[in-house]
C-alpha cells in the first residue's frame, strides 16, 4: 500500500506515476481492485482525478476492466507471458537491427546499463531494466516500432517486475547481455544484434514461464487447473 498521499491539486500523471510504482512493486497485486474511491482516498485527489489516472492505466494495459465492474491489477497468465515476449522480442530485435545497421549506440541505453551494473546487488532493477530497452527502442529512426513499443509497455512493464521480483535473472545477467547487445550494434553487426535481442527477452520469457508453472502446474500436467 501506498504511504505518501499526493496533493489535491496535482495533475493526473502523478497518480498514475505512484499508482503504476504501487503495482510494480507489487504494493498492488494482480487482481486487486483499483476503484475511484481507493485512489481518491489513498492519494488524496478528487474522483473526476482518480478516474483519469485509472483509465490512464487500463489503456497502457496494467489495468484490466471489465463493463459493470471495477478496474484490477493485470494478471499474467502463462499465454500472455508466451504471447507478450514473444511479441516484445520481434519488436526490440527490429529496431536494434536498425540501430546496428548505421553502428548507432543511443547514449540513454548506456547510461540506463551503467546505472544497472552501479546499483547494489539486491536492489530492485526493473526501472533501468525498462529504460534500457525503451531507449533501444526510441533511439531508432522508425516512427512505427516506437509506437508499437508503447502499446505494449504496460504489460512489458509488469513482465519485467515480475521477473525482478521473482529473480528469476540477475541484475548482473542482465547487464551483461544488454552489454553485448551495445558492442553488437557499435560493430554493426546487424544479424548477432538482432539474435542477442531476441534471445535475451525470450530468456526472460523462459524463465517466467518455468516460474509460471512451477507455482500454477505445467499445462502438461494432469492436475494443472485452469
Amino acid at each position: 500500500m501506498p504511504s505518501d498521499s499526493i496533493d489535491a491539486s496535482v495533475r493526473p500523471d502523478a497518480v498514475v506515476a505512484a499508482l503504476r510504482e504501487a503495482i510494480l512493486s507489487r504494493g498492488l497485486v494482480p487482481d486487486a481492485a483499483v476503484t475511484e474511491a481507493y485512489v481518491s482516498s489513498t492519494y488524496a485527489v478528487a474522483r473526476p482525478t482518480a478516474r483519469i489516472a485509472i483509465d490512464r492505466l487500463v489503456t497502457e494495459g496494467l489495468l484490466v476492466r471489465e463493463p459493470h465492474h471495477a478496474a484490477r491489477v493485470r494478471r499474467l497468465g502463462r499465454d500472455d507471458i508466451d504471447d507478450l515476449f514473444t511479441s516484445r522480442a520481434a519488436i526490440e530485435a527490429a529496431a536494434v537491427e536498425l540501430l546496428a545497421a548505421t553502428s548507432t549506440v543511443p547514449a540513454d541505453a548506456v547510461e540506463a546499463n551503467r546505472a544497472l551494473l552501479d546499483q547494489p546487488a539486491d536492489a530492485p532493477y526493473a526501472a533501468r531494466d525498462i529504460a534500457f530497452h525503451r531507449s533501444l527502442v526510441n533511439g531508432t529512426t522508425s516512427t512505427r516500432l516506437p509506437r508499437l513499443h508503447d502499446l505494449l509497455m504496460g504489460e512489458i512493464e509488469l513482465g519485467i517486475a515480475q521477473v525482478d521480483a521473482h529473480r528469476l535473472r540477475s541484475a548482473d545477467e542482465v547487464a551483461a547481455e544488454h552489454r553485448s547487445i551495445l558492442d553488437a550494434i557499435a560493430a554493426g553487426d546487424v544479424e548477432r544484434a538482432g539474435r542477442l535481442a531476441r534471445a535475451h527477452v525470450l530468456a526472460s520469457r523462459d524463465g517466467l514461464v518455468a516460474h509460471y508453472d512451477s507455482t500454477h502446474g505445467s499445462p502438461h500436467d494432469s492436475t494443472h487447473r485452469k
